[in-house]
This record gives structure tokens, C-alpha cells and sequence, in this order.
């Protein structure tokens, strides 16, 4: 899920406006002698994307308010957690900018990044620090492959998703040809490869693989290549930025399909963007629908009061708060050099999953579901195992 770099002007301004705290309770806090541990989140907070980031950073901060609801003592001493919320604009210069910046704030622990593209780079800063870093959204392999012991996620990666995916397309869908399109970002290239490899051992035939990127709008030519080759599902590896006006084009160039996409697709932004050619687009999303997490009923009844409707990720960022602070709470301490191997033997009841990590950091026994839009809504088809 990167980005490419942005303008200078934009990543200048990056170095000196990154800004983001959340100062609310510290008077209180100082004033009582808590001990303010600081946890630090990062996603893009502007832009095509700003509002899944933003939808990350309202999961995160309603987790660290309901840790500081509960008085919890770590070390002898009342904690209060304080959210330092920075935008890395879904880039990846600009997210180590960011990553630097929170290491400077000396935050404890950091929820993030959200895009594989801008995980991947910031996890060697994470590591050189000895910062625990938990991503609730990236999910391209090469994450915690890259053998960090600081790196975690709470979501399966996309070698699980795409094994799904691409299994799901040629044996439940029937697709015998298949067109695959993706940005070019970490996450869309990194489960796009995936896709085709289970596709193809399924014994679909991959007829045309078309490349775009992130910022695009315009998918004509590559749409019109993929259209000449006759495929019975064109897979996108992307976002809902793009996967949305990919949709309406499809439709208005008489490209008979079925489409599917990756959990970048999965969120009611996608359905607003495409309109009616979104209707039968199929995505995956990991875990279990909300309604069947278990607490995602009154996850999702709280989140809205207090924010909006869920985009797609909050559950998660909630889950990756609650563990970082319950793997402190085992260890009785904040340092990340103390509390790291409590976090990496865990297991935590929450609200997506039972929240446990393999070896590399990567979630045990994730699940995957496949959804569908039907009647403009997003609608669960089936919850299939991640293994393979």
C-alpha cells in the first residue's frame, strides 16, 4: 500500500508541520503524578486516503481512552497514555520522517503504519530504536520478513489473503480467464503476486497483467488492453481511491467482468466513489465480519457514537493498543526492551481475534472473509481459513 514520493514542497513542509498530539488529561495527569507514557500512530491523515488513516487514528485513540478510564498501574505507578498522531501522507520518505519524529518523542510503542509501503521502511527505524511497532493494516509479507523483532501485525498478511483470493476467483467464481491490474505499491504489486500465484495453481489462466498507480484517475488504456484479452474477472491489487473510478470505467466501457479487490477495496468509500457499477464487487477483508467478532457488535455501537461509521481498520488499531498495553501490564513495565518478549508469547481475547503472533510477528490462524456488494451494501459471503 505505498505511495511515491510527494512534492518537494509537501515533503518539506512534512519535516517541520508533522504535528498531532493529543494533549488531553496531561495537566490532570502531571498534576496526580501519573506516569505519562506516550504511544505513538502514524497514517495518512490527508489525502485520497485520509479518511481510513483518520478512521485508524479514532480506533487507536479509543482504546488508549478506555486504558486511561481503567487507572491502570504499571511499575507501582498509575499510567496515563498519551496519543502523539502523525500523518505520513501514505508516503514512504515522509512516513520515516515521522518514524524519526516519534522515536524523538520517545514514545513506548507505535500503532503503525498503515500502508505496507510505508511499514516496510519504517520498521529499521523502529528496530535501530528499540521501539515496538504494531501495524493494524499493512499486510504485504516483506513486513516482518525483513526479521525485525520489534515488528508485529494484528491482521493476516497477503500471502493468506491472496491465497484466498485467487483460490476464490477460479473454483468459487468459476473465473477460468483472468486480467489482473495493480499500483504498484508494495500492498497492490505484493497481493497481486499472491493472487495470481493461487489463481494459477487453482487452473485459472492470468490473460493480461496491466500496471497503474496510486494517484491515477484514468484507467481507459489499461482497462481497453485488459478488454481485448476477454477475461471473465479482473482482480485489482490498490486502493478504493482508484478501485472506485476503475469500477464506473469498467462499466462504461462495456468491460463485462466480475471485479475483486483486496481489503484496500473493502470500505463504504469504494461504494460512494463507483455508485452503481459497484454493485456484485467482490473483496476480502482479514478476520471475521464485525458482527461476529467477538466484541465487534459493541465495538461498533461505541465507535460510532463517539466518531462515525467504521471505515475499515479501527477494530484493529483497538486490538493493537490492548496488546501492546497488556504484554506492559505482564512485563510491569513501558520499556519496550522489558515488555517486547511478554508481547511477542501473548495471547489477548480481542475484539477482531484471539490476538496471538508467530515467530516472525505475523497473527496465528488468522481467517479471511470474502464479501460482496449487494443492494449498495457490503454483505459477508463466507469466512474461509487463512492456512494453506
Amino acid at each position: 500500500m505505498s505511495l511515491r514520493t510527494t512534492p518537494a514542497l509537501l515533503f518539506i513542509s512534512a519535516i517541520v508541520a508533522l504535528t498531532g498530539c493529543n494533549k488531553s488529561g496531561n495537566d490532570t495527569a502531571k498534576a496526580t503524578g501519573d506516569m505519562i507514557v506516550r504511544i505513538g500512530a502514524a497514517a495518512p491523515l490527508t489525502g485520497s486516503q485520509a479518511h481510513i488513516g483518520k478512521d485508524n487514528e479514532s480506533g487507536t485513540r479509543m482504546a488508549i481512552d478506555d486504558a486511561n478510564a481503567k487507572g491502570i498501574v504499571i511499575g507501582g505507578r498509575k499510567i496515563h497514555f498519551e496519543l502523539i498522531s502523525e500523518d505520513d501522507q501514505a508516503d514512504p520518505k515522509t512516513a520515516t520522517i515521522v518514524a524519526q519524529k516519534l522515536v524523538d518523542d520517545n514514545v513506548k510503542g507505535v500503532i503503525g503504519h498503515l500502508n505496507s509501503g510505508t511499514t516496510i521502511p519504517t520498521a529499521k527505524i523502529y528496530s535501530d530504536n528499540g521501539i515496538v511497532q504494531i501495524s493494524p493494516s499493512a499486510t504485504a509479507v516483506s513486513y516482518t520478513a525483513q526479521g525485525y523483532k520489534t515488528a508485529f501485525r494484528v491482521m493476516a498478511n497477503d500471502a493468506q489473503q491472496g491465497h484466498v483470493l485467487g483460490e476464490y476467483a477460479a473454483k468459487n467464481l468459476g473465473a477460468k480467464k483472468i486480467a489482473v491490474i495493480d499500483d504498484r505499491t508494495a500492498y497492490g504489486q505484493g497481493l497481486a503476486d499472491e493472487f495470481i500465484k493461487a489463481a494459477e495453481a487453482a487452473g485459472a489462466q492470468i490473460v493480461a497483467h496491466e500496471y497503474t498507480n496510486d494517484k491515477a484517475v484514468d484507467f481507459t488504456a489499461v482497462l481497453t488492453a485488459v478488454k481485448g484479452k476477454q477475461p471473465d474477472l479482473l482482480f485489482y491489487g490498490g486502493m478504493d481511491p482508484q478501485a472506485g473510478p476503475m469500477s464506473k470505467q469498467i462499466k462504461s466501457l462495456a468491460l463485462h467482468v466480475k471485479f475483486m479487490m483486496g481489503d484496500g477495496g473493502y470500505t463504504p468509500e469504494y461504494i460512494k466513489l463507483a455508485g452503481d457499477a459497484a454493485e456484485g464487487s467482490y473483496a476480502t477483508l482479514p478476520g471475521v465480519p464485525l458482527s461476529k467478532m467477538p466484541g465487534g457488535k459493541e465495538f461498533e455501537t461505541r465507535f460510532v457514537a463517539k466518531y462515525q461509521p467504521i471505515q475499515l481498520y479501527a477494530p484493529y488499531c483497538y486490538d493493537a493498543v490492548n496488546v501492546m498495553i497488556a504484554a506492559m501490564q505482564k512485563a510491569d513495565s513501558v520499556e519496550p526492551a522489558k515488555y517486547l518478549p511478554e508481547l511477542a508469547k501473548i495471547s489477548v481475547d480481542g475484539v477482531t481475534a484471539k490476538i496471538q503472533f508467530d515467530a516472525k510477528g505475523d497473527l496465528q490462524g488468522g481467517a479471511i472473509t470474502m464479501y460482496q456488494v449487494q443492494q449498495g451494501k457490503w454483505q459477508a459471503l463466507e469466512t474461509l481459513g487463512a492456512s494453506h
